[in-house]
Formats: structure tokens, C-alpha cells, sequence
């Protein structure tokens, strides 16, 4: 029989934080269960502290390669991962005592699961932290999870764990940033079941050098085409749609203004009482000017105010 759980820990100049990672996932009152590190050639000292980390705990085993991005390491992580679910923490972040255990109790009880989501501590250690939190909440329509669960706000890979079969024939996208929300669409497609719990708490520590941080007009736009595809694809126009439309759109209006390429958002009529304060006027303002317009607006004030 397959062990429970893989837990997948890239690795690629950690060495501040490496130890701390590992020793949260050690930490976690569990046996069942194997950490893949995935030296993705990283030119410090990690190389060797995942060597010595392999021979402390049996539990641990370490893959090296060649350089090649996150989604690289995490696609190697899943090529060998022999556990029924599989779980990823990026080694610049840990995951809180007492977190495991009671996930896998869940999974055991509620065997439908495809993706458990729990809760995470976005930007931790930072001005912008903010615990993000969930309901004990079921869903076996993805879009309800999608629109009405606003899935599309928490695409985080970390904070979930998948049932390994979803991997098959999906891996994370390679050269591309943003790659959980390119992944998190594709996945949803293949699961049934997808659960949120109270339960549980992964620290996303912030990083002044993370992608969220110094993304660019080009990485936003990575993060914008797939957002576009289901709002091509859909034909949902309802309340939760409209208020995701609008999310999608602030991510347009920043890589038009980042980039000057004309947008590739299709418009939606959006209802402005399904709204209220900033996104109700900015509900007005696309369905008077429509994209392109609402975009160049937007631009034109955003250079009058950083040169008043």
C-alpha cells in the first residue's frame, strides 16, 4: 500500500529558512508519510544541507537537478511521490504545529476528497499579513468553488492537498510565473469533490523577492490569460461571476498599464447593484467606456496622481 501523504519541498537558495521548513514538517504529529526536497541546483549551501537532512531523518529523501524554476521542482517532486495526496511548502515558509494530522483525519473520514484547502497566514511577517480562514465547507460543483467560494482570490498551491491521481497527466507550467493559478483551473477540472477546513494553519511568510513582490507588466500578463480563457468559456453572468469579472479586470488594467498592450479581456455588462464603493464605480466606468477606454483612463489618472 502507497503511503498517505508527499510532502514536496523545492529548494533553491533557502538557507536561512531551509532548516525551519523541514523542521515543521518533521515536527507534525504524523508517520505516514514522505518529504521529497528538490535541490533545483541552487548555488549556496543547500545542496549539502538537504544531503545532511536525508541522513537524519528516513522519512526524507532529496532529488538534484539542474536548475529549472518552481514549477521544474515541484513537476519532479510529483514524478516520484508515492503517497495517496500530495502536498507542497515552498522552503521559504513552514507550516504550523498540529496541521497535518487533523487534514489527514478529514481525508480518512471524507475518502471523496480530491483537494483539501486550509487555512494560510498570506504575507506573514509583514505589514500586509492577514490570516485568510475557511468554513468547513463542501463542494461538488468546481464552479461554485470557483465563483461563489472565490477560489480564484486563493489559487496558492501550498495551502491544499490533492489527491495524487489528479496529477496524471497535469503538471505545473514551466518558464511561467504564476504558475498555482495556471494549475489550480486544470486540477479542478479533473477533481469531484473539493473541501475547505477551519483546520490547520501554513505560514506564507512574505519575501521582498517573491513574485508577488516584483512582478512585472509580463508576469501579470502570465497570470492574466488564464483568468481570460474562463471568462471566454463561461456562461455565467450571475452575481459571483460579476464580482470575479471585476477582479480579473484590475489585473487588465495593471498590465495594460505595465505593458501598453491593448487588453485581451472580453467585456461583460456588469450590474452595478451587485456591487458597492470603488468596484461599483468601476462597474459604471466599464459599462460607459468599455475595456479599452476604462484601461487608458485608468492609466492617464495613475500618471496625473504619481506626478502631482
Amino acid at each position: 500500500m502507497p503511503m498517505k501523504l508527499s510532502i514536496i519541498i523545492p529548494v533553491y537558495r533557502v538557507e536561512a529558512t531551509l532548516d525551519r521548513c523541514i523542521e515543521s514538517v518533521l515536527g507534525q504529529a504524523i508517520d505516514d508519510f514522505e518529504v521529497i526536497l528538490v535541490d533545483d541546483g541552487s548555488p549556496d549551501n543547500c545542496p549539502r544541507m538537504c544531503d545532511e537532512w536525508v541522513q537524519r531523518d528516513p522519512h526524507i529523501r532529496v532529488i538534484h537537478q539542474k536548475n529549472g524554476g518552481l514549477s521544474a521542482a515541484r513537476n519532479s517532486g510529483i514524478d516520484v511521490a508515492q503517497g495517496n495526496y500530495i502536498t507542497f511548502v515552498d522552503s521559504d515558509d513552514y507550516i504550523g504545529p498540529e496541521t497535518y494530522q487533523p487534514l489527514l483525519e478529514v481525508l480518512e473520514n471524507n475518502p471523496d476528497i480530491d483537494i483539501l484547502e486550509y487555512p494560510v497566514f498570506v504575507f506573514y511577517g509583514s505589514d500586509r499579513q492577514h490570516l485568510l480562514s475557511f468554513d468547513e465547507m463542501t463542494y461538488h460543483d468546481m464552479d461554485d468553488y470557483w465563483y461563489h467560494g472565490q477560489a480564484y482570490q486563493h489559487t496558492y498551491a501550498c495551502n491544499k492537498i490533492f489527491r495524487r491521481g489528479l496529477f496524471q497527466e497535469i503538471r505545473f507550467p514551466l518558464g511561467m510565473v504564476f504558475e498555482d493559478a495556471n494549475t489550480l483551473p486544470l486540477l479542478l477540472e479533473k477533481a469531484h469533490v473539493v473541501s475547505s477546513t477551519s483546520k490547520g494553519l501554513y505560514y506564507y511568510c512574505a519575501n521582498n523577492n517573491g513574485i508577488t513582490s516584483t512582478a512585472d507588466g509580463e508576469a501579470l500578463n502570465m497570470l492574466l490569460k488564464p483568468h481570460v480563457e474562463m471568462i471566454a468559456s463561461t456562461r455565467r453572468r450571475d452575481a459571483d461571476f460579476q464580482l470575479y469579472y471585476l477582479h480579473v479586470l484590475n489585473i487588465q488594467m495593471d498590465v495594460y498599464e505595465l505593458t501598453g498592450k491593448m487588453p485581451i479581456l472580453p467585456y461583460r455588462h456588469i450590474n452595478p447593484k451587485n456591487t458597492n464603493g470603488v468596484l461599483k464605480l468601476k462597474a459604471i466606468l466599464l459599462n460607459l467606456l468599455g475595456i479599452n477606454s476604462l484601461c487608458y483612463t485608468n492609466k492617464i489618472i495613475h500618471r496625473v496622481w504619481r506626478n502631482h
